[in-house]
């Protein structure tokens, strides 16, 4: 019984001396099937069509003889590695590894990718991944069927993005192709293929930087967030204007129930200087921030290149401009009434939160969020503005917080 394989990635270069070797002691050979193609593969050896890896590794653990699985660029990056790794199996992995497919997307397109988030796009995780695309400027996405190049493009429909598609990479088939986003989706794409998605801001890292990803230190030298009103407010004759009934405790309660994150779509409704939307953004989640004044539209795209996140702005008024959003996780809802209430319950996401300014109108809000499938809590909260020169009170907030979660989903 085969308690052993050794996993060799292959990027289209002459393999290894210690690859080639391992290969020509196989007995059995897992691949795709430009990979059993491969001359080095020994005509006797078992070979295996790598499908479903799970089956692979079932017959690699009950083949006796030495087995060998070949997989595309470095196997052990959001590949093979960790599936045959798995107890189950009983396998004891050896890797020769090889260039990952997004080290050469991003050779090919000549640019850094230090700076790049990484995700992979299935037809169950292709929304997600799309949200990625939305929050981040430089995005490596691996795709596969059903969740390729144009349907990254249909979801970001009205999002601004550069695609850099490599098919085939290594192979003598490879085809990079730079299109913007609208015009994607009017091609046929052949697999394998990576999609480098870039635009939606500025880059995140420059000279010294040491965490990969996105830049750890935050524009501006700021740290922390529930920041005052005023650091997101334009400035009028040299000083700043905070935006009218932001509160920073409502808003980092509001973040705190919500507990936006990569992957999430968040809607701001009602976005006024575009705080929260920020603050949202800045957590690595995609925003959308709806607002029908078109100030309020202006304070937050302000807002939003100041502490350089990418926020889409949407000028209209809830609920009819709801309609033609993309599916959201989480909502903050600004203003609107019960009528706003209901249209974004319609819509499924995970959580939602809002404020009223009275009793009856945080009634009213709950009752509307329970009848539509979601478990309710209210929480009144007042807060005291001192002035520390004198140590008097400056200015007092008082607010009822309504958070809801999705019946399904409640504890």
């Amino acid at each position: 019984m085969s308690d052993r394989v050794t996993v060799i990635g292959w990027d289209g270069s002459p393999l290894t001396t210690a690859a080639t070797a391992a290969l020509s002691a196989a007995t059995l050979v897992a691949g795709a099937a430009h990979h059993l193609a491969l001359p080095e593969v020994p005509e006797n050896a078992e070979r295996i069509r790598l499908g479903s890896v799970d089956l692979a590794a079932r017959r690699i653990a009950g083949h006796r003889g030495t087995a060998v699985v070949l997989a595309d660029g470095d196997p052990g990056f959001f590949g093979v590695v960790r599936t045959l790794r798995a107890p189950e199996h009983g396998l004891e992995v050896e890797v020769v590894p090889a260039v990952s497919s997004v080290a050469t997307a991003f050779a090919r397109a000549g640019m850094p990718w230090d700076d790049a988030q990484t995700v992979v796009a299935h037809p169950r995780t292709l929304r997600r991944a799309v949200n990625v695309c939305r929050a981040h400027h430089k995005v490596a996405v691996l795709t596969s069927p059903g969740a390729g190049p144009a349907e990254l493009a249909l979801l970001l429909e009205g999002v601004h993005r550069t695609f850099v598609i490599c098919e085939e990479l290594g192979t003598a088939r490879e085809r990079v192709t730079v299109l913007t986003s609208d015009k994607t989706a009017d091609h046929a794409w052949r697999d394998p293929n990576v999609v480098l998605v870039i635009g939606g801001g500025p880059e995140t890292t420059a000279g010294g930087a040491w965490f990969a990803g996105r830049n750890p230190v935050p524009p501006r030298g700021v740290r922390g967030w529930a920041l005052p009103a005023a650091a997101y407010a334009p400035r009028e004759g040299g000083a700043q204007v905070p935006a009218e009934g932001e509160s920073p405790e409502l808003r980092a309660a509001q973040l705190a129930r919500l507990g936006p994150r990569t992957g999430d779509l968040v809607w701001d409704i009602g976005s006024g200087s575009g705080a929260l939307a920020v603050e949202a953004a800045r957590f690595g989640a995609a925003v959308l921030a709806v607002d029908s004044d078109p100030d309020a539209c202006a304070r937050t795209t302000a807002a939003a290149r100041a502490f350089q996140v990418p926020v889409q702005v949407v000028r209209g008024s809830a609920p009819h401009v709801l309609e033609r959003l993309p599916e959201p996780d989480v909502v903050r809802i600004g203003g609107g009434g019960v009528p706003v209430v209901t249209a974004v319950a319609a819509r499924r996401p995970e959580r939602i939160v809002t404020h009223a300014s009275n009793r009856d109108e945080a009634e009213a809000l709950g009752k509307a969020l329970g009848e539509n499938g979601y478990a309710v809590e209210c929480a009144l909260l007042q807060s005291v503005a001192l002035d520390t020169s004198a140590w008097r009170e400056r200015e007092r907030s008082v607010v009822f917080l309504l958070s809801a979660v999705r019946s399904d989903l409640a504890p």
